[in-house]
């Protein structure tokens, strides 16, 4: 295990400081991101622009990567760099302060900012969205990102440090920006999306389990179990799945993307979700985490 106390330092860094306001690191390497795009995105024949997106993201990722290792090696600063790393890559706090304002406008029944407070978010169109789509989108994104950006952050930090954490975020960024399935990005961001899948696979299926643990387990387990395989994603679906039976909501159905609509399988049981379910999807995170320390905890004493 890297480091007991770095871990602890930095999600208590996360939750105090929040996200900087000025310049992030994670919005630098977008703009980084879609400099590259730009360049080499050429629509080329479907391998070679594969090629091409393999390309962009080593040339995105690796050099950041390996900059993160030296500077984690170094004695006395590489722990402190290693916590800022960890602070940078986490998106507790953000992921509460995006999504609470949802809440807050759909309990004061202001659909209009309810709808553009969840644009910030997502990727789906949400100008005709009412008052239980809102508050259904805004809890797939709030437990989907409890995954992406903090529990396989966690889980990365734990195995491989800094590097891992950042490594992880890093792809996890591209994939969000180039992993569309439209003609643009179908082939270019198969590299980033193939490989945020793999990052991914164990840290989903321990949040699935996180998310199970404290909410209604048996039927988090069921639907993890029945309803995951019918969806999509190999890792969306399992923590979405585990989420919505925790919390005893139906999510999923459909949805517009760019312009075209998706039916999705339904995902959960129970009623359709309201304004109230956003926090308690946080409150599913928030005590996830506290257990995630108290193991990390846990293991460093093992083996002190």
């Amino acid at each position: 295990m890297i480091g007991d106390w770095l871990m602890p330092l930095g999600v208590l860094l996360d939750v105090l400081l929040g996200e900087t306001r000025r310049w992030h690191p994670l919005i630098g390497f977008g703009r980084l991101a879609n400099h590259l795009e730009a360049r080499l995105n050429r629509q080329q024949p479907l391998f070679f622009n594969r090629l091409l997106g393999i390309l962009a993201l080593l040339l995105a990722v690796t050099p950041l990567v390996y900059l993160a290792y030296l500077l984690a090696e170094l004695p006395l600063y590489g722990s402190l760099f290693s916590v800022l790393i960890l602070y940078f890559t986490l998106g507790l706090h953000s992921l509460a302060a995006h999504t609470r304002p949802i809440a807050t406008a759909l309990n004061a029944q202001d659909l209009p900012t309810a709808r553009a407070q969840l644009a910030r978010v997502v990727s789906r169109d949400t100008t005709t969205l009412d008052e239980t789509d809102i508050a259904k989108a805004a809890v797939e994104t709030v437990l989907e990102n409890g995954n992406d950006a903090v529990f396989a952050t966690l889980f990365w930090f734990a195995l491989a440090g800094a590097p891992g954490a950042l490594a992880y975020r890093l792809v996890n960024t591209l994939d969000a920006m180039w992993g569309y399935k439209t003609p643009r990005f179908y082939a270019f961001g198969w590299a980033a999306a193939r490989l945020d899948d793999a990052l991914n696979y164990p840290p989903a299926r321990l949040t699935a389990l996180t998310y199970a643990l404290f909410g209604k387990t048996r039927q988090a387990l069921a639907c993890w179990r029945q309803q995951a395989p019918q969806w999509d994603s190999p890792n969306a679906g399992p923590v979405m799945a585990a989420g919505a039976g925790a919390l005893d909501v139906q999510l999923g159905g459909a949805a517009v993307y760019h312009g075209q609509e998706e039916i999705r399988p339904q995902l959960g049981a129970g009623s359709a979700p309201v304004a109230a379910d956003i926090d308690r999807a946080l409150t599913l995170i928030n005590k996830g985490v506290w257990l995630w320390l108290a193991l990390h905890a846990a293991m460093g004493l093992w083996h002190a």
